[in-house]
């Protein structure tokens, strides 16, 4: 929801002598419309090979698929995989009703990793300090895109975006039934579980991969402004 727009509005339109004030956007009726179309046609089932190779196509990104009842395993895995140590995660029920307690309570403790999870309530320099202090981040995407091999993520209370950026190794949970063809359904998607008075999140960021950045010589450098390595798990039954 965009806040004091008629009012914002009002103020702009009596500056330039109009009474008529249009709040709707015009309706366009294109003739044609490929970015609808492309890869629209596929279910998330026919999407997934898309999806793996587009993540192949990017550097340093990996993609295992598991069923649920077996995520918290192979989140397991893959924080031993990329050296443990720290692991900042949302505090997410999504999460927890996968089973992270499991692991942030008992296991990752008894194994001398530090832990964190976002809490709003320190205030978001010690979020960040903490969170930047951490080997690995774990969050849930809202959506997957196929095209591109990005994952969508909703930024909220006990979902600090900076999870997502600072630590070396970024882990996101995917729901299969989540995996979109592209930008354009993201865009749809976003706008639906966002119409009327429901107020926008504080950020929507489309994350795809590790952070890369290159030189005018067009010389890749992996990690300068983010994770250096994305891992995403695909529930298959989700």
């Amino acid at each position: 929801m965009i806040q004091n727009r008629t009012p914002f509005l009002n103020k702009i339109s009596a500056s330039l002598n109009r009474t008529e004030i249009n709040t709707q956007p015009p309706v366009k009726e294109w003739q044609h419309r490929p970015v609808e179309k492309k890869l629209s046609h596929l279910t998330s089932d026919e999407l997934m090979p898309a999806f793996i190779e587009q993540c192949g196509v990017l550097k340093n990104t990996t993609i295992v698929e598991v069923e649920a009842a077996q995520a918290m395993k192979e989140i397991d895995a893959a924080v031993q995989k990329f050296g443990g140590q720290s692991v900042a995660l949302w505090d997410d029920e999504r999460l927890t009703a996968l089973g992270i307690e499991q692991l942030t309570t008992s296991k990752w403790i008894d194994e001398g990793m530090a832990v964190h999870i976002w809490d709003s309530a320190l205030g978001r320099t010690e979020n960040f300090e903490r969170t930047n202090a951490s080997n690995i981040g774990i969050a849930y995407a809202e959506y997957a895109l196929a095209e591109s091999g990005t994952v969508v993520l909703y930024s909220a209370e006990g979902q600090g975006k900076a999870v997502g950026l600072l630590p070396n190794v970024f882990i996101t949970i995917v729901k299969k039934s989540t995996l979109l063809p592209r930008m354009t359904q993201a865009a749809i998607k976003i706008k639906e579980d966002f119409a009327g008075d429901q107020l926008l999140p504080a950020s929507v960021d489309f994350i795809s991969g590790p952070s890369n950045s290159a030189d005018i010589e067009m010389d890749l450098v992996v990690g300068v402004h983010g994770p250096i390595f994305a891992h995403y798990i695909v529930l298959s039954d989700q």
